[in-house]
Formats: structure tokens, C-alpha cells, sequence
């Protein structure tokens, strides 16, 4: 089985790059994806369901939204996260084939001295707080998304300049840290990987083309599913298609 996390930074705009990566991997038993920016009126559930997937989501206008896209059917589906009043639609849960499958679009945070970096913070310990309740219910569970963190130094392509930057800063790292502490594990690390492995980049200064990246998409898995783990790696080809998304595709196998 494989699954997979994107920020698709639009699904009207990206929907035909979805299908064709979609369908150039029949083993991708399911995609978290982050940034659909559609009110649930809008959302192209017929042409998922026509192409062969269950799909689950919560969405609103311009902003946020999240889905959940599965060859497999979705049972249990829960939306944002259960006790904590937000009107942003970041979060959906599924389980699919035995897995609790959750896709989260973390807040930005903007900048360290904004009021968003500290609602990105109580969002994520509100995250963290939700996830561990899940694990205790789902053992094998998969934690996807945009994180809007690079955990290390090694995960930002030039870690000098972005010294105390939101993304990478020691609050936030200390919070990944803390998903980590619940028995989480970072599917991608656990790997052999390139040097300078990123899965955003910025559309200006052509970013992508000098890998000018960060790695802040992510697939964290329950330690039940550690055994099954068989690889992670960051797929950089829809980024090299006409109007791509600024993130690309993470996929993590388990047998």
C-alpha cells in the first residue's frame, strides 16, 4: 500500500495534474491533500468517483481546505479536530484499509512576532492533543500533511538565512518534537535520502530550479507500523509540470 501527502495550492487549478499522478500510480492507495482552497458545493467529487476513488473532504472559500482521495473506501470519517473551536477547515480523518489516515494542514504562523504564530502553536498542541486520543483508539495510524515545519537544519536549503524564521523556528521544531514524543515516526528518515531532500519551494527567484527548498510535508506513522515500513520518498515531478503547486507529492510505502 502506498500513501501519500500534497499540498495541491488548489484543487480547480491542479484537478487534471491530480487525476494524471493519480493514475500514473495505481499503487497509491491513498493521498492526503492540503489547500484545496474549494467551498464543499465546489468540490470535484464526481470526477474522482468517475476516475475510480472514495473521496472525503471539508472545505471553504479561497482558503485551507482538506480531502482525503482513496481507491479504498473511507470509514469514519471525522472533520477538524473534535473540542477545539475553529472556523478553518484544516483537518479530516479516515481510516482506510485497517489505517487511521489523517490529513492535516497545519498553520503558517506567518511570523514569529504575529498573533498567527501563536495560534499555529495552540493549534498544534490541540493537534497533538487529538492525535494521541486517536492512537489510543487506532493503533496503525498515518499523521500526513503540510506541516509548515522543517524539523532540522537539513531540511532547509540554507539554514543560516533562515535562523529564526517561522517554519524553522525553536518553538516550532519543539511542537513537531512533541508529535514525535507520542510514538511518532518520521517515515523519511528512517531512509537513506539525498542531501538537500525538499518538498516546498517558492515560485519566485526560481526557487525550484536551484532546489532553494524546504521539507516541510510529511508522513509520521504510529510505531505499529514500523515493522511494515518499506520507503519514503519525495515525489519531484509534479513540480516540473505547467502551473505546478509549490509542494510536491511525499509517499510512503507499507507492506
Amino acid at each position: 500500500m502506498q500513501f501519500a501527502t500534497w499540498n495541491v495550492n488548489s484543487l480547480k487549478v491542479r484537478l487534471p495534474q491530480l487525476l494524471e499522478w493519480l493514475a500514473a500510480n495505481p499503487e497509491m492507495t491513498a493521498v492526503a491533500l492540503q489547500e484545496t482552497k474549494l467551498e464543499d458545493s465546489a468540490f470535484p467529487k464526481a470526477d474522482l468517483e468517475a476516475a475510480g476513488y472514495h473521496v472525503a473532504f471539508i472545505g471553504q472559500k479561497t482558503y485551507n481546505g482538506v480531502a482525503i482521495v482513496s481507491r479504498a473506501p473511507l470509514d469514519d470519517v471525522v472533520v477538524n479536530i473534535p473540542g477545539f473551536d475553529d472556523e478553518q477547515r484544516r483537518v479530516i480523518a479516515a481510516t482506510v484499509n485497517g489505517i487511521r489516515f489523517i490529513c492535516a494542514y497545519v498553520v503558517n504562523g506567518q511570523a514569529v512576532s504575529s498573533d498567527k504564530y501563536v495560534y499555529k502553536l495552540r493549534w498544534i498542541k490541540a493537534l497533538t492533543d487529538y492525535v494521541a486520543a486517536e492512537l489510543k483508539q487506532y493503533p496503525e495510524l498515518i499523521l500526513a500533511g503540510d506541516y509548515n515545519i522543517a524539523p532540522e537544519d537539513r531540511d532547509v536549503h540554507d539554514p543560516a538565512k533562515w535562523v529564526g524564521e517561522v517554519l524553522v523556528s525553536a518553538p516550532e521544531r519543539a511542537a513537531f518534537r512533541q508529535l514525535l514524543a507520542l510514538g511518532l515516526i518520521d517515515s523519511f528518515r528512517e531512509f537513506e535520502q539525498p542531501e538537500k531532500s525538499f518538498s516546498w519551494w517558492d515560485y519566485r527567484m526560481f526557487a525550484f530550479k536551484r532546489n532553494a527548498g524546504l521539507r516541510i510535508d510529511h508522513l509520521l506513522i504510529s510505531k505499529a507500523l514500523k515493522d511494515r515500513l518499506k520507503a519514503c520518498v519525495i515525489d519531484k515531478e509534479p513540480r516540473k509540470v505547467e502551473r505546478p503547486s509549490d509542494h510536491t507529492p511525499v509517499i510512503v510505502t507499507i507492506e
